[in-house]
């Protein structure tokens, strides 16, 4: 790895995105089985990774190497290919197009055409062209959780005391974070003196609406005593719910409440016909707390 790729900065977990102007896809992750995680690790998850896999005419074009997707890389470029040849692509990075799926895409393509160990060159603005779906073998991702950001680096840079220094102060910066059991695409988290489970929901922005609206209106939407429906949030054209829970209870403690209230969702889910007065009203309220984020 190149003296650059040496030094991984804290606030990379975190990175600031500038958008710019050009064609905008509403759900970019559209038709990838697993569309929901791929918004959790952009969105919602610090530190995690998981092996992707090309189809068989890309491996042919340009040649067969392990490609690991992850939440973030060093100053949250866009990809990096390591001394070994490991190619690893970023979810959350400075700079994006109005099309998500494409610009992982040509970061893929470009990290493959990098030696091993030099600095991958993504432009900015893609344009039209390649996305995701056209180069990987699409199925459920297989993620893995860290806790902090050694992942990125093989053992013998990992020794080094520069990189030790940085990466510490990388990885202070990451709330503990547990990918749940109950629900898919649900996280907990613990941030100082509280802690969140928050939720992609795979179902269109208009259905999930009208059932979180029917659950409000029945008392139905808390997890439990002492929590909070704290909104919610539109990520990449799905909803994402957010509850506030006590900060002492460990991630566990949280599964059942979680598997309760997904099966009231799933039930009030099949519910038809128009809402109620008061689902009305309480969808009133839902669509007025909701943020979007792009």
């Amino acid at each position: 790895m190149s003296k650059r790729r040496k030094n991984p900065r804290a606030a990379d977990a975190a990175p600031k995105r500038e958008k710019i102007k050009d064609i905008f896809v509403a759900r970019p992750f559209e038709g990838l089985a697993d569309e929901t995680e791929w918004i959790a690790l952009r969105e919602l998850v610090p530190a995690a990774s998981a092996p992707l896999t090309l189809k068989p005419e890309v491996i042919e074009e340009y040649g067969d190497r392990q490609v690991t997707l992850s939440t973030v890389l060093p100053m949250a470029w866009p990809a990096m290919t390591r001394q070994d040849g490991r190619v690893f692509v970023g979810l959350q990075r400075h700079v994006q197009s109005g099309d998500v799926s494409r610009d992982i895409a040509v970061a893929i393509l470009r990290a493959l055409q990098t030696a091993p160990g030099e600095t991958v060159s993504v432009p900015a603005l893609p344009g039209p062209g390649t996305r995701l779906q056209d180069i990987l073998e699409d199925g459920p991702l297989d993620i893995t959780m860290h806790e902090g950001f050694e992942y990125w680096l093989d053992e013998q840079q990992i020794e080094d005391p520069n990189v030790k220094a940085s990466l510490e102060r990388a990885n202070a910066s990451i709330y503990p974070t547990v990918r749940m059991s109950a629900a898919h695409a649900a996280y907990w988290c613990r941030v100082p003196e509280k802690a969140h489970v928050r939720w992609v929901l795979p179902e269109p922005e208009d259905a999930a609406l009208d059932a979180l609206a029917r659950l409000s209106a029945a008392g139905d939407l808390l997890l439990g005593e002492g929590t909070k429906f704290a909104g919610m949030f539109r990520a990449h054209g799905l909803l994402v719910p957010v509850w506030d829970l006590p900060g002492e209870p460990e991630a566990g403690e949280w599964e059942a409440p979680v598997a309760d209230f997904a099966k009231r969702y799933a039930d009030t889910l099949a519910e038809t016909g128009p809402l109620d007065a008061a689902a009305r009203r309480a969808k009133q309220g839902l669509v007025g707390r909701q943020l979007t984020l792009r």
